[in-house]
């Protein structure tokens, strides 16, 4: 994206794609967004059938499976050692799936070279999950798929939540916000958290404190401001190392050091409502309520890059990277914008819209208005619609959480589902609230929801 060397920080941001709208109070434009994309009408459509909702056509599920895992010989013959590594192969594999994933990893490949070769054998952990879950996984595989680490995240997530969730602490953060919170996010992994309300303020939580002191959870609201944080509804958030950022339909981004107790170092100061946010190391991109989305660089004195109209509505969620930046709309196109070329890669015409995205590695999972949880995958460069999976909700997916070993899906059916990312995901086991839940973030060992009714709902996990 272009440098824009005529705008100043004081100022508001400028595009090449300016057009005039009118003046809108921001209070009134966000109950009718409130209204038109997460209000009942949004989760059907009597002219579109279900088996319609998919990218170019229903995506099939591949017939096309890996070949069998061909296990190795027995790594040493019985003639030079005796023992436990004299035993074939399969038996060593046997008696190490008694033991955990991480034990397996950290220590078996100190006690001898025999052992290191198997642990690093990618098929040995392959074989593991294939006895341990049945299905078929990954969804999206490529030729770097970390599967050690992707093995021990499930293991400790299926031990996390055995028995429907029996070995979880909840807890219910009633006392902080006095409206309904809208985002969440954890930080330094998942020893704080910060939450965005309605109540126009972005309250700083220490979630060290569970349990043992609860008068000490609830660190602050940040800002000085005596009204609130910001001066509308916040809607999204966004951090990198110990800096967060948080957007409103007041039009700004506040920036916040949370190395410095929360003190505030910048704002930016937009034309419409900040929807949703992604925060790098070099940019900040924000998506808008005016179809637009904007990169800045919050490093410098005039911050504004270059701003593009790539939706023809709201933009609803962001995903970025090095290499693309990842937009979604109510208009239901998906864009890929491409950093480093500077223009729009690709452009996707959706049969829903996309309220959450959870972009790592070649694999993008977004739910949408129809409760549908959606695969997108990157091959070379281009992106594709792989999958779409019913996951059992029955309204919209306000918050998606995916990881090599873990899936979370939160809607505003007033549930919380823990899966297993498999093809297609295997249900754990889920969480029901009194109101609907509005988005989810999961760091460490704490997963913790955004809720309706004024709380943040949080577990914290235990293997």
């Amino acid at each position: 994206m272009d440098a824009d060397p005529d705008v100043s920080v004081a100022h508001q941001a400028s595009d090449n794609d300016s057009d005039t709208e009118t003046k809108t109070d921001p209070d009134v434009q966000a109950q009718d967004y409130i209204a038109r994309v997460l209000g009942p009408s949004s989760q059907s459509d009597p002219f579109l059938p279900l088996e319609s909702l998919s990218v170019g056509g229903l995506a099939q599920v591949s017939e096309c499976r890996s070949p069998p895992l061909e296990l190795k010989k027995s790594p040493v013959s019985d003639e030079t050692v005796s023992g436990l590594l004299s035993l074939p192969l399969e038996l060593i594999l046997e008696i190490c799936s008694y033991l955990q994933a991480r034990f397996v990893l950290s220590v078996l490949p100190l006690v001898c070279q025999t052992l290191r070769d198997i642990v690093q054998d990618k098929v040995t952990w392959r074989i593991r999950l294939q006895k341990r879950i049945g299905g078929y996984y990954p969804v999206v595989e490529d030729e770097e798929f970390d599967w050690p680490a992707a093995c021990t995240e499930l293991e400790e997530h299926l031990q996390q939540w055995a028995e429907d969730g029996k070995n979880t602490e909840y807890f219910s953060l009633a006392d902080g916000h006095f409206a309904s919170v809208d985002s969440v996010l954890l930080l330094q992994g998942g020893e704080l958290c910060v939450s965005g309300s309605r109540d126009r303020n972005v309250n700083l939580w220490d979630l060290r404190q569970l349990g043992k002191d609860p008068e000490k959870v609830l660190v602050k609201a940040l800002g000085t401001e005596r009204n609130g944080t910001h001066k509308g509804w916040v809607w999204s958030l966004a951090a990198r190392d110990n800096q967060v950022c948080s957007g409103s339909w007041d039009s700004t981004v506040k920036l916040w050091d949370m190395a410095a107790d929360g003190q505030q170092f910048g704002e930016i100061r937009g034309k419409a409502a900040v929807l949703c946010l992604s925060y790098l190391p070099d940019i900040l991109v924000t998506g808008t309520y005016d179809k637009k989305v904007t990169v800045y660089d919050p490093r410098a004195s005039q911050p504004l890059i270059k701003s593009r109209k790539l939706h023809s509505s709201a933009v609803l969620s962001l995903a970025a990277d090095e290499h693309f930046i990842i937009s979604s709309s109510e208009d239901r196109t998906l864009v890929f914008f491409d950093r480093r070329a500077n223009s729009v890669l690709q452009r996707l015409q959706l049969d829903s819209y996309l309220l959450t995205m959870s972009y790592q590695g070649c694999q993008l999972w977004a739910g949408d208005n129809y409760g549908l949880l959606h695969v997108f995958q990157n091959q070379g460069g281009s992106f594709q619609h792989i999958k779409f999976f019913d996951v059992g909700h029955r309204s919209q997916i306000t918050g998606v959480h995916h990881s090599l070993g873990t899936l979370y899906t939160a809607s505003t059916d007033k549930t919380l589902r823990i899966h297993v990312p498999t093809d297609p995901p295997k249900a754990i086991c889920s969480r029901t609230h009194s109101y609907m839940l509005s988005g989810i973030s999961v760091a460490g060992n704490v997963a913790v929801a955004a809720s309706g009714g004024l709380s943040l709902e949080v577990w914290r996990l235990h293997v």
